[in-house]
This record gives structure tokens, sequence and C-alpha cells, in this order.
């Protein structure tokens, strides 16, 4: 009896083929379809769109920075000429050099405090189960809810009578108090986020929870405390009220209050106003563009199997 073997025949699948721009066909590699170019083109124009609306009255206040105070009534765009001593005499003829000194001061001090309480605050109330855990962040997020300037009185009077007024001290417990419940609720969060097992892997190969914490869990939450750290060092660098309260000094106010003051009761000294606004946002902007590259997430990702 013959014996037959079944080969099994071999099944081509064609090759994706696509147009080149000679009109040629190459294997393997496809073009997007017409839509969704559009549709990329389309999202692309309206973020350029408003991108050029939120920056507009940036660009208004530089020129206007710039412009002489015979023209600051010009119906003009632009003015005939740029007065670049604006800059100059804003800062010799006030006391803006010493009201950003302050500033710095305050924001960099409430930063670095809302940070070292708010970091092992929110470690443990992210990793321990303890009673009422519920109750202490609902008080935690209630916080939020009270503005500053309905407590002025009550902490005039108590920074009055310990002898703390037109103090630097002053502004930076304010707004490290004002700025850390929000700080707490977001960094429970990332803490929460970050799994369990690889602070234990870590305390079986010798470490401590002060070492875990600070070795593994606050590099992977990174990410939160840089978002926290952002918030707190604007709302501080941004704040009015409190310093505008707390401090009567011309030398011991923040840059905000000190910028208020080429607001008269009769005029209002608009170039100085801009130049000093412009050198306010400046800071703000050069931080927020080194640290924003530090920002990554996902740091986590196949940490555990």
């Amino acid at each position: 009896m013959a014996q037959h073997t079944l080969t099994p025949s071999k099944t081509h699948r064609p090759a994706s083929v696509s147009h080149s721009r000679t009109g040629g066909t190459r294997p393997g590699i496809s073009r997007p379809p017409r839509t969704l170019r559009a549709r990329t083109l389309l999202v692309a124009a309206v973020a350029w769109l408003l991108a050029a609306v939120f920056l507009f009255p940036y660009a208004e206040m530089v020129i206007t920075a710039l412009r002489p105070a015979r023209e600051l009534r010009d119906a003009g765009y632009l003015p005939a000429e740029f007065e670049w001593a604006n800059f100059v005499n804003v800062w010799r003829e006030s006391h803006l050099g010493a009201n950003l000194r302050v500033t710095l001061l305050v924001a960099a001090g409430s930063t670095l405090l809302v940070l070292l309480v708010a970091i092992p605050a929110a470690y443990y109330t992210a990793r321990m189960r303890f009673r009422g855990r519920g109750l202490f962040l609902l008080l935690v997020l209630v916080t939020q809810m009270f503005q500053p300037t309905s407590l002025l009185v009550g902490l005039y009077r108590e920074f009055y009578q310990l002898g703390m007024l037109n103090s630097v001290w002053t502004l930076i417990l304010c707004n490290a108090a004002f700025n850390l419940a929000f700080a707490i609720w977001i960094l429970t969060a990332y803490f929460a986020s970050i799994p369990e097992a690889l602070e234990e892997s870590a305390m079986i190969d010798g470490l401590g929870r002060a070492g875990a914490l600070l070795r593994i869990t606050l590099p992977l939450a990174m990410p939160g405390v840089v978002t926290a750290m952002i918030f707190t060092f604007i709302s501080a660098w941004n704040e009015f009220v409190m310093g505008l309260t707390l401090s009567t000094i011309p030398e011991s106010q923040p840059l905000t209050v000190g910028i208020n003051s080429f607001i008269g009761n009769y005029t209002v000294q608009w170039n100085y106003l801009f130049a000093g606004s412009v050198i306010a946002i400046v800071p703000v902007v050069v931080l927020f563009a080194l640290i924003e590259r530090k920002v990554v997430s996902g740091l986590t990702a196949g940490s555990v199997k």
C-alpha cells in the first residue's frame, strides 16, 4: 500500500503596501489616513489660537512696561519708541528690590516648611489605618474652604501681641499654614498609589521605615512632591492680603504689595506698574521651566510583577 504524506501548504500573507511620493509602492509602510491628519492639524491650530489668546495680556503688559509716560494714552498698540529705562527707574525710585527679597524668602521658606510637615503627615495617613483617618482627611479638605481674609483680624491681633508684625517669619508661617492642607491631600493620594510591596522588600533587605520612605517611596512620589511644591510656591508668591495687613513698613512688604504702591489716589503710573509686574513674574516662569522637566509620570510602571 502506498503511503502518502501530506505536506502543509505555505500561506503567504500579502504585505501592506503604500504609495510613495513618486507614485510607486513600498511594502510594510502605511501612511495615516487623511482624516487623522486633518484632525491633528485642526487640534494644533486650535491649540495655537488658545495659546495666543492667553499670551496676549502678557504681551500687552510688556509693551506697556516699555511705553514712555507721554505715550500712555496714545491709541496705537506699539509705542513710537521703547523706554527701557522704565525698569531701571522702577528699581531705583521704589523699594522693589527689598520687596523682591522678602517675597523670595517668604515663598521659599513657606514651601520648605510645607514639605517638611506634609511629607511625613501624608505618608503616615496613606500607610497607617488609624481610627479617625477619614475624619482627618475630611478636616484637611474643609480647611481649604477658609479664606485668609476671614481670619485676618484674629491673625493681626495674635501677631501684634507676640510682637511679630513686619516680620518675614510671620508671612512664612501664615502662607505655610494656608497651603499645608492642599499639600497633605495631594501627597496622600500619591503615597497611597505606590505599592507597599516595594517598601516591604526594602525593609526585608535591612532598611527601616524611615529608610524605605527616603530611598524608595519618596523618589517614586516625586511628581506629587513637585506638584505640591509648585502650587505652594506660586500661592505664597502671589499672596497679597496677608502681606498688606501684617506688614506696614514698605521695606518689609512682599512684592505684590510693593507693586500696588504705584496705584495712587488720583493717578496710576501704568508704565512702572507693568514694569514691576514683569519683574514679578520672571522668577516664577524660570522656576516652573526648570522644575517642569522633573515631573515624570509612571515611575512605578512595571516595578511589581
